[in-house]
């Protein structure tokens, strides 16, 4: 852990200079500005004052934040079948619900469609990934192809259909989710 790198982007973030960091700390600005460059080392009791004046403590101050998942596979999707309206939806991401956004990608049988969302806040985001889906917005029908997008604010009711006579695939993205 670089000590004096965590001290520096602390004082930066509560926007104080190494002068106003070391007054409050009874420090030269000179030995802020070693310490941040890890060329001098605080004894415990001076690193307990920096931590008091940057409104933190030893235990937040050594917490090492936990890593971020990015990548995502199969072990991790989950998938729910839908018989009566010949779909699938795929889950690509887990507990996306908390998240800003929602990717799904949903797979449709010909004759099949994605069950009606209620109109609610936010955009929806679409790309046919196979296949030809009819993009059902209030009254109104958009075709989108294979290799198409599609966007929409999802302030009317709204669905997919496919009305083709081969299965279609979209990588359906809600914000905020709401599958």
């Amino acid at each position: 852990m670089e000590i004096g790198l965590k001290i520096k982007n602390l004082r930066i973030s509560k926007n104080l200079t190494q002068e106003e960091l070391g007054d409050r700390c009874e420090l030269s600005k000179g030995f802020i500005s070693l310490l941040e460059r890890d060329m001098a080392s605080p004894s415990i009791a001076t690193l307990e004052d920096i931590l008091n004046a940057l409104g933190t403590d030893f235990a937040h101050f050594f917490q090492e934040a936990a890593s971020e998942r990015v990548v995502f596979g199969k072990a991790d999707y989950s998938v729910k079948t839908d018989d009566e309206l010949k779909n699938e939806v795929c889950w690509l991401i887990p507990n996306a619900q908390k998240n800003e956004m929602e990717p799904i990608m949903v797979t449709i049988a010909p004759g099949g469609s994605t069950y009606p969302d209620y109109p609610h806040e936010g955009e929806e985001f679409g790309y046919v990934t196979e296949g030809i889906v009819t993009v059902v917005i209030g009254s109104e029908e958009h075709v989108a192809h294979k290799g198409e997008s599609f966007y929409f604010t999802a302030g009317k009711p709204h669905h997919l259909e496919n009305r083709g006579k081969r299965e279609a695939k979209v990588i359906w993205i809600s914000s905020p989710p709401s599958f």
